[in-house]
């Protein structure tokens, strides 16, 4: 690994345990790291008020941006409280790189609040998807990825790899354009 990627800021996957994302959001907030968590509103009724609160969609994943060594300081200082996801190279764990370009797409998908998403996480059993496609329209225009049929409808299904998957609600097939 050169000294370019490793002093290059990247997008990486955090397990949170105990629900507690929204605490390690706002410590890492503290220390100026950017993350992100795919959250819904959702509307709670306390004590007679209603209110809406953020609710997240996947439990007990979050992502952040940072150094690689950044990132293996943040497991170490949340240790026993979350887990970054690795992958094995050469014989070792390394932290898990998301592309800059699967985390924007995934976020512009997750965070559009839209109804009628589905939410699996890397545990959940795998499915077969068929042709590469660019969304050209609608609320998820610009996002990529791969369509499924799913309940009879056309449905984009956008992948980090070895993380989670997000599967749209229908898209109309005019706004897809396949990408060879």
């Amino acid at each position: 690994m050169n000294s370019l990627t490793c002093n290059a800021k990247h997008w990486f996957a955090l397990k949170v345990f105990y629900n507690k994302v929204f605490d390690i959001e706002e410590a890492l907030e503290k220390e100026q790291i950017k993350s992100y968590i795919p959250c819904e509103e959702v509307l709670v009724v306390r004590h007679g008020i209603k209110k809406a609160v953020r609710k997240p969609v996947v439990n007990s994943l979050m992502f952040f941006q940072s150094t690689i060594s950044e990132a293996v300081n943040v497991q170490e200082r949340f240790k026993g409280k979350v887990i970054l996801y690795t992958r094995n190279k050469d014989g070792r764990k390394s932290p898990l790189v998301i592309p800059d370009h699967e985390m924007n797409i995934f976020m512009l998908v997750s965070s559009s609040g839209e109804q009628g998403m589905e939410y699996f996480g890397a545990d959940e059993p795998k499915f077969h998807c068929g042709e590469h496609v660019r969304v050209i329209d609608g609320k998820f225009k610009g996002a990529e990825g791969h369509i499924c049929r799913i309940r009879k409808n056309s449905r984009l299904v956008v992948v980090i790899e070895g993380v989670c998957a997000v599967v749209t609600s229908y898209i109309p097939k005019c706004f897809l354009v396949k990408i060879p």
